[in-house]
């Protein structure tokens, strides 16, 4: 790795700038300083561009971390610390839901109407089902615009970037598997009236075996660009400071900004007349996968999409896991009870959902390659119960629900059965081939 220019990144200027307004709001509400009081409207903007900033600087401080871990361990920190405003969202939702089954013994709703224990899923499963629903397709497209634009300047693609496919390499299998895993044990959640602790336990140790797995694998160099190989090209010491001062102001301003941006979202709600479970769950992941999916979109334009569609594959496994895992023990922290976060019938039926898109898309990824096709079936079918969340009313829009999670569990059946030979072999490389073994067939399919 060079060393870095001395010249501060201007991109990095810009995203302190934009975070330190709805950083300094969010804190002066904390610690009673004199401070303008906002609109809702405007306060959610606000702080949704804060946690914007934040975000962008977590991503470019991870990536500069892989200097100094294994590559796959540092793809899974990547994409937990590009969520980690999505965390502090739901965790925000899954607080208030806790302390109101404390003062109530259960979740109604308050006075601006909005039910505590559903918007604690809503931002959960809606930012899910726009990673894999919008942020796989969109890599997809940038990556085959990207070849085709490599083409016609004469350049040649590598073997994970190919026109209208984005083939994955062998070392990303653990994703793959341990999505699987997490999906299984999900499609059991519709059937609980409550998310537990003992969820919670299995979901945590699922994301601990799938970190455990990864940091088998052995370092190497990483390609960085911007803002991440400035930070990267530091000597070891001052660059370890400035990754570490990078991810306390991130993780500061998302403190300071979550539960304001959260309040903001739903007052807007209320004042528009806008269903605050549909803010919640379509419009606060814009803000906080918005700079994932730049990162993501970033790998692919550079004829890297199979490393664009691992850090998104990532980060859905960790929300599988980590996310979903912790929101009840959030819960049980704030109830001051062991009794789990009650599931409503609606909450059930997102989970359902959700499960069913994250089955579907396991089984198109069995061969390790995401191909146009694919992709297309995975947003329109987002597309589909996206249009009817907003549109149809409750009893129709579960009727679309259960219809569509039919489909996503025909179509993976059909995938599953399809590329049964590939089921066996992925699976086995996810779980125990070693790291040196999938690295020389990834090397032999570039050569």
């Amino acid at each position: 790795m060079p060393e870095s220019p001395r010249r501060l990144p201007l991109q990095l200027l810009l995203a302190v700038l934009a975070a330190l307004p709805g950083a300094y709001l969010g804190a002066a509400g904390y610690l009673d300083l004199p401070h303008p009081e906002l609109a809702p409207a405007g306060g959610a903007l606000l702080y949704g561009i804060a946690i914007i900033g934040a975000a962008f600087v977590l991503s470019w401080a991870a990536e500069a971390a892989q200097v100094d871990i294994s590559a796959g361990l540092a793809l899974a920190v990547l994409a937990l610390l590009a969520v980690l405003p999505e965390y502090a969202v739901d965790f925000v939702f899954s607080f208030h839901a806790g302390r109101t089954y404390a003062e109530t013994g259960e979740c109604l709703p308050g006075p601006d109407g909005a039910d505590p224990c559903a918007l604690a899923l809503a931002n959960m499963t809606g930012a899910n089902r726009v990673l894999v629903g919008v942020g796989w397709p969109v890599v997809v497209l940038v990556a085959t615009i990207a070849v085709l634009r490599a083409r016609r300047r004469g350049g040649h693609d590598s073997a994970t970037t190919h026109e209208w496919c984005v083939q994955m390499p062998r070392t990303l299998t653990p994703e793959v598997v341990f999505l699987g895993i997490a999906t299984l044990y999900s499609l059991t959640l519709p059937l609980r009236h409550t998310l537990t602790l003992a969820d919670a336990a299995v979901l945590v140790s699922i994301f601990a075996a799938y970190a455990w797995r990864l940091a088998k694998a052995p370092p190497e160099e990483p390609d960085l660009i911007g803002t991440a190989a400035w930070v990267g090209g530091m000597h070891r010491t001052r660059r370890r400071w400035t990754v570490g001062l990078l991810f306390g102001f991130a993780g500061l301003v998302i403190l300071t900004t979550a539960e304001h941006f959260a309040e903001g979202l739903v007052g807007t709600g209320r004042e528009l007349g806008v269903n605050q479970f549909i803010l919640v769950q379509w419009v606060a992941p814009l803000a906080s996968e918005s700079p994932e999916l730049i990162v993501a979109c970033l790998y692919a334009w550079r004829l890297k999409a199979g490393d664009s569609l691992g850090t998104l594959l990532s980060s859905k496994v960790n929300q599988w896991t980590l996310l979903v895992g912790t929101i009840p023990i959030v819960f049980a922290l704030a109830a001051g009870t062991t009794a789990g976060l009650p599931l409503d019938g609606q909450q059930r039926f997102e989970l359902l959902l959700t499960a069913a898109q994250s089955l579907f898309a396991v089984s198109i990824l069995m061969d390790l390659a995401l191909t146009v096709w694919g992709a297309a079936a995975l947003f329109g079918l987002f597309m589909v119960q996206f249009v009817a969340s907003i549109t149809l009313s409750a009893a129709a829009d579960r009727l679309v629900i259960i219809v569509l999670s039919g489909v996503y569990g025909v179509l993976a059946l059909l995938q599953f059965v399809r590329h049964r030979g590939d089921v066996v072999r992925t699976t086995r490389d996810g779980l125990a081939t070693p790291f040196a073994e999938l690295e020389k067939v990834d090397r032999a399919a570039a050569g």
